[in-house]
């Protein structure tokens, strides 16, 4: 959520087949406002992530020959191509740790992690952390586009990479970063810098 934007429901809704490891790219689909957007997939996260991709298949393959192994399909998908339901690219990236009876079809099968819970384990980590304001997972994206901000990407980028519809919604981080103090560096600061570099170079000397 951090390191590619995502909202909640986007990391959650995750395909296999929305990563490209080859690109680095993670297709969102059917993102806020029922829009496709392609953002980042963060390096640190890969390895990880194709080791728990490994792990996920194999535990998929054992559930074929059990009878089970099928997945939720969106937009009628399921009734267009039968057998997509079971193929590795559609499984979720992160399936929930039981399988449970699908309404629609009354099959059991393995949906998603339950947002809640995701919720929770953020919220376990930021008290352990110390960390005294408010935070959720919601922040981490808040986070992304605050952070391109400040390393000087283009705004129409970070809009792009968010998906928002307007780029007056992406605007709003611009003006967090000069909340604060942000925008002004103190003259203390540039100070201190000086001193520093001159005792590091007598030091060196």
């Amino acid at each position: 959520m951090y390191g590619a934007g995502l909202r909640l429901m986007e990391c959650l809704k995750l395909r296999v087949k929305d990563l490209d490891f080859n690109h680095r790219a993670i297709l969102v689909r059917d993102g806020k406002g029922a829009k496709d957007r392609v953002t980042i997939l963060p390096d640190p996260v890969i390895p990880p992530l194709k080791a728990h991709l490994q792990n996920r298949q194999l535990i998929h393959q054992r559930e074929l020959q059990q009878g089970f192994g099928t997945v939720y399909l969106p937009y009628a998908l399921e009734r267009k191509y039968p057998k997509a339901n079971k193929e590795w690219g559609w499984q979720y990236v992160f399936p929930a740790k039981q399988r449970s009876k699908d309404p629609r079809s009354g099959r059991m099968q393995r949906h998603h992690i339950y947002p809640r819970s995701l919720q929770k384990a953020v919220n376990v980590a930021v008290r352990k952390a110390g960390i005294i304001a408010p935070a959720s997972c919601h922040t981490f994206r808040h986070c992304f586009a605050t952070h391109l901000l400040e390393s000087g990407y283009d705004i129409r980028t970070v809009q792009e990479l968010m998906g928002h519809s307007d780029v007056r919604t992406t605007q709003i981080y611009t003006h967090i970063l000069q909340l604060g103090g942000n925008a002004v560096v103190s003259p203390l600061n540039r100070l201190s810098h000086r001193l520093t570099n001159k005792i590091i170079d007598h030091e060196s000397d």
